[in-house]
């Protein structure tokens, strides 16, 4: 029986099983979801029959809200050695590989567990554990064709029990675990910015990233203070304008690229279109996403950045309400682009990226 394994954060377990139950049905893949609260993972048994390869092909688990990262099973050791696991592992993967005779390769793999404290060192094992893994699959690798398709996922949700399998490389994330590495910039104000700069690397692509943000266009960041959100513009020669009533990082006003205005981040208008705008106010989620959709409705910005601080219940049904609210009051239908996930910077919240599209 095939499985999908989705990696989400501690704690939210029930509502990435409730999004892929959603996602998997409306793609006719019966399955149920087994939960456990605070592991930081779900497996998702598939009752169907289905390919491991076409079934991975077809699944973007990019666009899952809950899910940092997942892939699908064609193997699950529940009884892996103390000493030698890799001679499992390497076992598992040549006997899929020789089934599937016609596939190349994975150039890409990715050795992850739970981001949990719950078993001492496991993360530490995994990490160590990359480098012979990526050896064994060089060799096996030699003289044959590698896949730059397909991405082969080693979980370990324990010393003993590990679900390998196989995702799409373009919709599954890059990182282990679904984890970027960004560094914490010493001269930012707060630790928020790592928010704002893990929302461009996973909800932008590449592509966008090089359009979307470049320098000398012009942002307003709503509820600034200190600057962690206005911090990621001036580091991209962004001009800011930034909207707190409270005090503004002095080094960020010292560099030219920032205006501070002392208003309100809710009634506050531009008098021109400006390229971005960002808000990160701790604020009920339906009064920021209604605020969302009036500047994108209104042509405030074309492309925006919002974080949504969720409730304690309901907090699948909240996002789900909300992205509704965006999508449907924006006024824009078909030119819309809406991407949202709860990153890894986030806490009890998702961070909803929207932006127009090309006109005609």
């Amino acid at each position: 029986m095939l499985s999908l394994i989705l990696l989400c954060r501690s704690g939210f377990e029930k509502e990435c099983a409730a999004e892929i139950a959603s996602v998997a049905g409306e793609g006719g893949i019966a399955g149920f979801p087994r939960t456990k609260e605070g592991t930081g993972f779900l497996e998702y048994p598939l009752t169907n029959e289905h390919n491991a390869v076409e079934l991975a092909r077809s699944l973007d688990f990019c666009s899952l809200i809950f899910a940092r990262q997942g892939f699908v099973t064609f193997s699950t050791i529940t009884d892996l050695p103390e000493k030698d696991k890799l001679t499992s592992i390497m076992t598992a993967i040549k006997a899929f590989l020789a089934e599937n005779s016609g596939m190349a390769i994975p150039q890409s793999v990715l050795v992850e567990s739970p981001d949990t404290a719950e078993i001492e060192g496991l993360k530490a094992f995994t990490t160590s554990f990359m480098h012979p893994l990526t050896r064994a699959m060089d060799n096996l690798r030699k003289g044959k064709k590698s896949d730059a398709v397909n991405r082969l996922h080693v979980f370990f949700s324990d010393y003993s029990k590990v679900f390998i399998g196989i995702s799409r490389a373009t919709f599954s994330s890059p990182w282990a675990c679904g984890i970027p590495r960004l560094r914490f910039p010493k001269n930012s104000p707060s630790r928020s910015t790592l928010k704002l700069d893990e929302a461009f690397s996973a909800l932008l692509t590449p592509e966008e990233n090089q359009k979307f943000l470049a320098p000398s266009m012009k942002a307003i960041d709503l509820g600034a203070a200190p600057g962690g959100w206005t911090f990621q513009f001036v580091a991209r020669q962004i001009l800011v304008q930034a909207i707190d009533n409270g005090p503004m990082d002095k080094s960020l006003m010292n560099t030219g690229l920032v205006e501070h205005l002392r208003e309100d981040g809710f009634t506050y208008r531009p008098r021109k279109p400006v390229d971005w705008m960002v808000c990160d106010m701790v604020e009920q989620p339906s009064r920021v996403a209604n605020l969302a959709a009036l500047w994108l409705r209104e042509e405030h910005c074309r492309h925006l950045v919002v974080n949504l601080k969720l409730p304690m219940k309901k907090r699948y049904d909240e996002v789900r309400l909300c992205l509704g609210i965006i999508a449907n009051q924006s006024g824009h239908d078909d030119k819309l682009i809406i991407r949202c996930k709860q990153l890894y910077h986030d806490r009890d919240e998702v961070t909803c990226f929207a932006s127009i599209g090309p006109k005609g």
